[in-house]
C-alpha cells in the first residue's frame, strides 16, 4: 500500500481503517491492529493514526480500552444524530430539501408501522391517544411540540432504528424555524390541523396504505406550499389538495 498524501492525512488514514474494517467484515468486538501495525500498513506515523481514529472513537466505530487496545465498536446513532443535528442548525439547508426528506422517510416508513399496529394493538391506541391530545391542545406553542410528538411516533414504530436516527436529525430543522411553523399554526388554524392528522391516522388503522400516505404527502407538501407563498396558501383537508 503506497504512503497516504500528508495534505490530507487524518481524513485519508480515517477512511482506509473504515476501509479495512468492511474489507474484512469486522464486527462489534473484533480486535483492530495496534497503532504500530497500522502506522506501517498505511504508510504514516503513529501520530497520524491517532489523528484519524479521534472521529472514529467519537462516533464508537472504534473503541479503545487500556491493555484490551482498540477493538470495532457500535455506532453511537443518538451521538451521531447530535452532531449532524448541529450541522444541520449551523448550515442554511434549503428548508425544502429538509422537508423532502421528511417526505419520503414518514411517507416510506408507513407499510412497516402498519404491520406493527397490526402485530402491537397498543401501538393504534398510543396514536389515537396523541391524536386526542392535539384535538384538545389550543395553546400554539404545545400543539407544535405535540404535532412534532406525533409524527415523530409514527417513524418509531416502523422499528427501523436507522431511519430513526436520520429522522431525529430533522427535529433541528423545526426548531430553527420554529417562528414561521407557529406562523403556520395560527394561518391554517389548529383544527384544520389536526383533521389532517386525523384523517392520516384514521387511513392507518382502517388498513389503507395508500391513502394513509397520501395524506400523509399532502400535509407535508402544505408545509412546503406555506414556505413557499405564505400570503397565498390555503389547504384542503377534505379533498386532500393543497
Amino acid at each position: 500500500m503506497k504512503p497516504l498524501k500528508k495534505q490530507t492525512l487524518s481524513q485519508m488514514v480515517c477512511k482506509e481503517i473504515k476501509k479495512f474494517i468492511a474489507d474484512n467484515k469486522m464486527k462489534p468486538g473484533d480486535p483492530l491492529p495496534t497503532e504500530q501495525e497500522m502506522a506501517e500498513k498505511f504508510g504514516v506515523s503513529r501520530i497520524g493514526i491517532r489523528e484519524a481514529i479521534k472521529p472514529l472513537n467519537f462516533l464508537g466505530i472504534i473503541e479503545s480500552a487500556p491493555r484490551r487496545g482498540m477493538t470495532v465498536g457500535r455506532v453511537d446513532m443518538e451521538r451521531v444524530t447530535e452532531y449532524l443535528g448541529f450541522h444541520f442548525a449551523m448550515n442554511d439547508y434549503p428548508r425544502e430539501l429538509i422537508l423532502r426528506a421528511r417526505q419520503v422517510i414518514e411517507v416510506g416508513s408507513l407499510p412497516f408501522v402498519m404491520e406493527a399496529m397490526k402485530k402491537d394493538p397498543s401501538m393504534k391506541v398510543h396514536l389515537s391517544n396523541l391524536l386526542k391530545d392535539l384535538e384538545n391542545t389550543e395553546d400554539p406553542e404545545q400543539y407544535f411540540e405535540k404535532d412534532l410528538l406525533f409524527h415523530d411516533t409514527l417513524v418509531k414504530y416502523s422499528g427501523i432504528e436507522p431511519l430513526v436516527a436520520f429522522y431525529d436529525l430533522l427535529a433541528t430543522f423545526f426548531r430553527q424555524y420554529h417562528g414561521e411553523l407557529m406562523h403556520l399554526c395560527k394561518t391554517l388554524g389548529l383544527k384544520q390541523s389536526v383533521h389532517r392528522h386525523r384523517m392520516i391516522y384514521e387511513a392507518l388503522e382502517a388498513g389503507d396504505l395508500a391513502l394513509a400516505q397520501k395524506q400523509l404527502s399532502w400535509h407535508i407538501l402544505g408545509v412546503i406550499s406555506f414556505f413557499e407563498d405564505p400570503e397565498g396558501f390555503r389547504d384542503d383537508p377534505e379533498s386532500g389538495e393543497v
